[in-house]
């Protein structure tokens, strides 16, 4: 099986190592030469919306999948004309329009914070009376790891932010006194099946993931079932086909989405040590048209990203319960270059390292 992917960054690069195994040869469509996916696969040069490279990778697949949600949806269309594609471009469509995800999510019963189109200045200071301070202003699209988007909690910011992003569709949303950040890991296969990774818990630092939880603790089988039911609607919906992830506020007993990202996940980086089934080779089994995976948790495990620069590998590896993951990626603040999963045998025993942990990966905002 020949596997195109669109985007050739890390997550495209452990799609493609996951795959090997399975038989599955891997060529990413890429601009960038000596992408961190191009070092373990074949690469196609070109932009995305390159006709001659869409036409150079579609002849090069049996099926076409995408690592990030900012591939052109005409691309993908263009290419689900000639070799299937999957996820389907409509999940991509969805995911990269902030109001018509929200409005997406709303139509299936799932709850969000609550939302307002802004098209102009009089839209915004009107929406503000309605859903109140705080709040947070947000670019529709092109927004990720924090960026296109503010925190309003004054008059002053709320005048400080329109200055800064106005001038372009906008969604304002009420600001959630969360309790904890969750992600759900869902996949769905070509005959209808679905599996579910267990509930992950999220601390960010700078909008950008710092540190990832699994399985998240004090979940509870309601509140698992309850995402994973969420999650469901969206896949039968679209007709899904691939890893999807769902990030979720918690607030007490609620779970309100906040996004859905259509494609493999920083947040479930976890599953390559600790899980039965990765989330990359599930992703890969599933539009191939191979049997899922169990998805089921091995373990207790807590995952740290490398921001813009690695620690020392032996340094890192001198921890005897660390799995390091580097992406062959060049230093570069903000920039994902690295991961580190650790793992415990116990809930307890996760719990009394976790401090330890953070305190050799610490990150500051």
């Amino acid at each position: 099986m020949r596997l195109g992917i669109l985007g050739g960054g890390q997550l495209g690069r452990m799609i493609a190592l996951a795959g090997y195994p399975l038989g599955v040869t891997s060529t990413v469509l890429e601009p960038a030469a000596g992408s961190s996916a191009a070092q373990v696969c074949g690469h196609v040069a070109g932009e995305f919306d390159s006709y001659q490279a869409l036409y150079e990778l579609a002849k090069a697949s049996d099926v076409v999948t995408f690592e990030f949600e900012n591939v052109p949806v005409e691309s993908a269309r263009w290419l689900a004309e000639r070799v299937p594609v999957f996820p389907p471009p409509r999940a991509l469509k969805v995911s990269q329009e902030r109001l018509a995800e929200k409005e997406f999510f709303t139509s299936l019963g799932i709850p969000t914070p609550p939302f307002a189109a802004i098209e102009d200045e009089s839209d915004f200071r009107a929406s503000l009376t309605e859903i109140g301070l705080p709040s947070v202003l947000k670019t529709r699209r092109f927004g990720y790891d924090g960026k296109g988007q503010a925190v309003l909690r004054t008059q002053a910011d709320a005048d400080a932010a329109w200055q800064k992003l106005g001038g372009r569709p906008l969604i304002l949303e009420g600001f959630v006194p969360f309790d904890r950040e969750l992600s759900l890991l869902a996949v769905r296969g070509r005959d209808g099946q679905i599996v579910t990774y267990p509930l992950i818990e999220n601390t960010h630092i700078g909008g950008i993931l710092h540190r990832s939880i699994s399985p998240a603790p004090d979940t509870g089988e309601e509140l698992t079932e309850r995402a994973a039911e969420y999650a469901s609607r969206v896949l039968s919906e679209l007709n899904y086909v691939g890893v999807l992830c769902i990030e979720w506020f918690q607030e007490g007993p609620r779970l309100l989405a906040n996004e859905m990202a259509p494609r493999v996940h920083n947040s479930g980086h976890w599953t390559i040590e600790g899980a039965l089934t990765s989330q990359f080779e599930n992703h890969a089994r599933a539009v191939c048209g191979l049997p899922l995976g169990k998805p089921d948790a091995v373990g207790f495990s807590a995952m740290y990203n490398f921001i813009g620069s690695t620690p020392p590998a032996a340094e890192v590896l001198h921890n005897p319960d660390a799995k390091l993951h580097l992406y062959g990626k060049g230093p570069r603040p903000n920039r994902k270059v690295g991961h580190v999963t650790l793992r415990a045998g116990s809930a307890e025993e996760l719990a009394e390292k976790l401090p330890e942990w953070d305190r050799a990966f610490e990150r500051k905002e």
